[in-house]
C-alpha cells in the first residue's frame, strides 16, 4: 500500500507532557482495513515529517491507539540519524530485549526542548501488524532499537523523563546541538 499526501490542514498537533492522554495505556487496534486507520497512518506519517522526528506515537496526536510510526532519517534534531523506510506498526509487541543496556540522548516532540540521558537495550525483537494487516517480526539495534522503545513507551504511557536515572542527566535541546551535533 503507497502512503497518500496529506493536505498540511489534516496533520494533527502534537500534544504536550501533561496532556492525560499521555499517561493512559493506548488501546488495541482490531479493524486493519478500516479506510479512517489507513488515513490516520497517512496522516501520522505527514505529522512526524513536519515536525522533524524519527518516530511517532498516535497518543501523542491525542489518539490512544497502539500505533506508531518509526521512521529515522537525519534531520535538523537528529543530523545524525540512519536513514530507513518509515515503518507503521500496529499493535506492537517487544518479544525480547537485549540485557546490554546503552545510555544516550533522547527527546520527544511531546517534550520539547529538553533531553535526557537513557538507558535502553541496544537491541530487541519486535512483533507487530503492518497497515496491511500482515504480522511481521523485526530485530532492531543501535539507535532505530532506541526509537522504537521510546514510542512504545508511550503505548503505554510512558514518557522519556520516567527513564532518565538522574535529574543532571537532562539538557536543552540548544546545549545538546552545540555539544553533539
Amino acid at each position: 500500500m503507497t502512503t497518500t499526501i496529506v493536505p498540511e490542514t489534516s496533520l494533527h498537533q502534537i500534544v504536550q507532557l501533561g496532556n492525560p492522554v499521555l499517561r493512559q495505556i493506548a488501546e488495541p487496534i482490531y479493524s486493519f482495513q478500516d479506510p479512517g486507520l489507513q488515513q490516520l497512518i497517512d496522516e501520522l506519517l505527514g505529522t512526524l515529517h513536519r515536525s522533524n522526528g524519527v518516530g511517532l506515537a498516535a497518543p501523542q496526536v491525542g489518539i490512544s491507539r497502539r500505533l506508531m510510526i518509526v521512521a529515522s532519517h537525519p534531520n535538523a534534531r537528529y543530523p545524525h540519524a540512519p536513514k530507513m523506510d518509515p515503518i507503521p506498526m500496529l499493535n506492537p509487541k517487544i518479544l525480547h530485549r537485549s540485557h546490554r543496556l546503552v545510555k544516550d540522548w533522547e527527546g520527544c516532540l511531546s517534550v520539547p526542548g529538553i533531553r535526557g540521558l537513557v538507558p535502553r537495550s541496544d537491541a530487541i525483537d519486535m512483533a507487530y501488524t503492518d497497515r496491511t494487516g500482515q504480522r511481521q517480526q523485526q530485530c532492531f539495534t543501535g539507535f532505530v532499537a532506541r526509537i522504537v522503545q521510546h514510542e512504545y513507551d508511550h503505548l503505554d504511557g510512558k514518557v522519556f523523563l520516567d527513564r532518565v536515572e538522574s535529574s543532571a542527566e537532562l539538557i536543552t535541546d540548544q546545549e545538546y546541538l552545540k555539544q553533539f551535533a
